[in-house]
């Protein structure tokens, strides 16, 4: 499938909502190319953790200017720890302006071998990728994303219990919504995908729908 245009897909949600496996799908089926954008602050997370002394807004810098998608596939970044580390790390101005820096870089410059970009995150609909070809919020009811992240942890042999995650994802939430430097929230442009009842394929099929018709209509998509 080749486009004439490069084609930017542009995804929020909350934590564990599964953006993160729909995004995978869609950069994979369409050939785009994928930035787990929360990814970045645990990775700056974790670095804070091991290294809190030498944490500086300079050093920052020298980690997001190094950055590889492989740091990203770091399974310690998958902690609660590292998440709550993350979500406070992202209420800093400066730290969220050199991210947004890089985000953009991404999103707009993909490598050449992919026919366009797909970044999740929390602020990517309106502040990396407004005029985004596509705007998704992915989301879930908290008890059955608490129950994901749950599962997720338990398969990396992570000692912790249901009800510790749930409190965890709770507090992500708050934090997440109602901090005021790019807060969580739904555009009116973007498309609302609840994931509650749905399977990851069922979930990707309707997004898939959703693209295919507007990709078919508006840009004539050609295939191979």
């Amino acid at each position: 499938m080749k486009f004439k245009k490069k084609i930017k897909v542009a995804i929020d949600s909350p934590a564990a909502a599964g953006a993160g496996t729909q995004a995978k799908l869609i950069s994979k089926n369409y050939n785009l190319f994928y930035l787990d954008t929360g990814k970045i602050y645990r990775l700056i997370g974790l670095y804070k953790i091991k290294n809190n002394k030498s944490f500086n807004y300079l050093n920052i810098k020298k980690i997001i200017s190094k950055i590889k998608i492989k740091d990203l596939k770091n399974k310690k970044l998958l902690t609660n720890q590292v998440g709550i580390v993350a979500s406070i790390i992202a209420k800093d101005s400066k730290i969220r302006k050199i991210v947004h820096n890089f985000q953009i870089k991404c999103a707009y410059n993909p490598p050449k071998k992919y026919f366009g970009s797909c970044l999740d995150g929390r602020d990517i609909t309106y502040k990396i990728i407004p005029n985004a070809d596509f705007k998704f919020f992915i989301t879930a009811n908290v008890k059955t994303r608490a129950i994901r992240r749950y599962k997720e942890l338990k398969r990396l042999n992570k000692k912790i219990n249901y009800k510790e995650v749930l409190k965890s994802i709770k507090k992500r939430d708050k934090n997440d919504y109602n901090r005021k430097i790019s807060p969580l929230k739904k555009t009116k442009d973007s498309i609302l995908i609840n994931t509650t009842n749905l399977t990851k394929k069922a979930c990707f099929l309707k997004i898939k729908k959703i693209m295919d018709k507007k990709l078919k209509n508006k840009w004539k998509y050609l295939k191979n």
